[in-house]
């Protein structure tokens, strides 16, 4: 019986990798565009690091140990700690404000179901040391262009936004004691995906003011200026504001937003928000600064851009052109085998991509090869020595050759990029 991956873990092969390749590849790019520097943690952390944050009900969601050395430490479930331990012990050394990204794996020990596994692969995109309502609307812009990056439009997807402080306004207004609302904002969080009398069993007398308030939308001025901006900005038709929206993490203090799918097939895509106070939380006072950052996994991603098929023919586009390689090397006649690696070698040491036979091969499945990896040029070393035959495999047509005239006639070519 073969061994098999542990429930919720998967196996990379070739495609696979190639398509989270190309989702990192994306990922990096635009935010390296938006100004942000990439930085990366530990996938190991204390398990204390985690409960000061989210309570001692989350090391029941984590894969944890004690290791050697008698520590409680376990496989980070997501990296919002890590960023406020490291911004808490570093910020000195940096201009404010920081925008920072990281693409890393995370792993969760929960039920595994469509869109959640037990490991996965993030996007995290933060902005700390801003407390100016420019910083949400740019760390908004920032992941609508990470999603557009992939092909999708407004047609495909909309980032879902509210404004936590309307809630916590809503519950002062109504002399709800500050202890109660975390309890009242992770119901109002959960309306929707539970039964309406669950809710209101939750909510107590504030119920009935709660639903009509969710039916009529809210007024929100700041949200109101938010997407006003990304009008500005032409990103308006993918933006909608939802007070719905509360993320239930408690560590949250203002703007949130979800990002999901037109059709409603799938798990939130992205999601984050502003979390002002957590900073401070996690160094015990000792550092202060506003900051806010989404996270986008790569499950929910991968499933989306399969189920939209301009997104999904773009990717396999982008996988198709980065495996091929420029140049096939046959050799036709073994005594010209180390010549052959001479060169191969000095084409690779240009920045080609090369490949040859490892061992002899019939010169028709050289070719069929040198077809199957897309190459661009065949180059045969055989009976025409010391000429060596150079064929376009986009038109069939070849040439001989000095083989001492071959690298300057390459680096010539314009279908050839070096």
């Amino acid at each position: 019986m073969f061994m098999q991956t542990l429930p919720g873990f998967r196996d990379f092969l070739p495609e696979d990798c190639a398509k989270r390749n190309y989702i990192f590849a994306r990922w990096r790019e635009v935010a390296r565009r938006y100004g942000f520097v990439e930085w990366e943690g530990p996938l190991l952390e204390t398990v204390e690091l985690y409960k000061k944050k989210s309570g001692a009900e989350i090391v029941d969601q984590l894969f944890n140990f004690t290791d050697k050395g008698e520590r409680e430490v376990a496989l980070r479930p997501e990296l919002t700690p890590t960023l406020a331990r490291v911004v808490a012990a570093h910020e000195r050394e940096f201009k404010k404000p920081l925008k920072w990204f990281s693409i890393g794996q995370f792993f969760r020990y929960e039920k595994q179901q469509r869109g959640r596994l037990r490991e996965h692969f993030q996007l995290n995109c933060d902005i700390i040391g801003e407390a100016a309502l420019a910083a949400d609307i740019e760390l908004v812009a920032l992941c609508i262009d990470v999603l557009r990056a992939f092909g999708f439009t407004e047609r495909d997807f909309v980032v879902r936004i509210s404004d936590r402080e309307f809630w916590t306004d809503f519950l002062r207004e109504r002399n709800v004691p500050a202890d109660r609302w975390d309890e009242f904002l992770q119901a109002i969080d959960k309306f929707g995906r539970e039964p309406r009398e669950k809710t209101a069993e939750k909510l107590d007398n504030l119920a009935e003011p709660v639903f009509a308030t969710l039916k009529s939308g809210g007024k929100s001025e700041k949200l109101g200026k938010l997407v006003d901006a990304l009008r500005g900005r032409g990103l308006a038709d993918f933006v909608a504001i939802d007070i719905g929206i509360v993320r239930g993490l408690a560590y949250y203090t203002g703007i949130v937003f979800e990002v999901f799918d037109r059709a409603g097939k799938f798990r939130a895509i992205a999601g984050g928000g502003r979390y002002d106070n957590l900073i401070a939380q996690l160094s015990d006072g000792a550092v202060s600064l506003p900051a806010l950052g989404f996270a986008m996994g790569d499950v929910v991603l991968g499933e989306l851009i399969n189920e939209i098929p301009h997104a999904r023919e773009a990717m396999q586009e982008a996988i198709t052109i980065d495996r091929k390689i420029d140049i096939y090397v046959v050799i036709a006649k073994e005594e010209r085998r180390a010549d052959a690696l001479t060169q191969v070698q000095q084409l690779r040491d240009l920045g080609y991509g090369v490949d040859y036979p490892l061992t002899p091969t019939k010169i028709p499945k050289q070719f069929q090869t040198a077809e199957d990896l897309g190459a661009t040029i065949a180059i045969l070393y055989g009976d025409e020595w010391p000429q060596v035959k150079i064929k376009n495999m986009a038109t069939a047509q070849q040439e001989l050759l000095p083989h001492d005239r071959l690298l300057a006639h390459l680096q010539a070519l314009p279908s050839l990029s070096s």
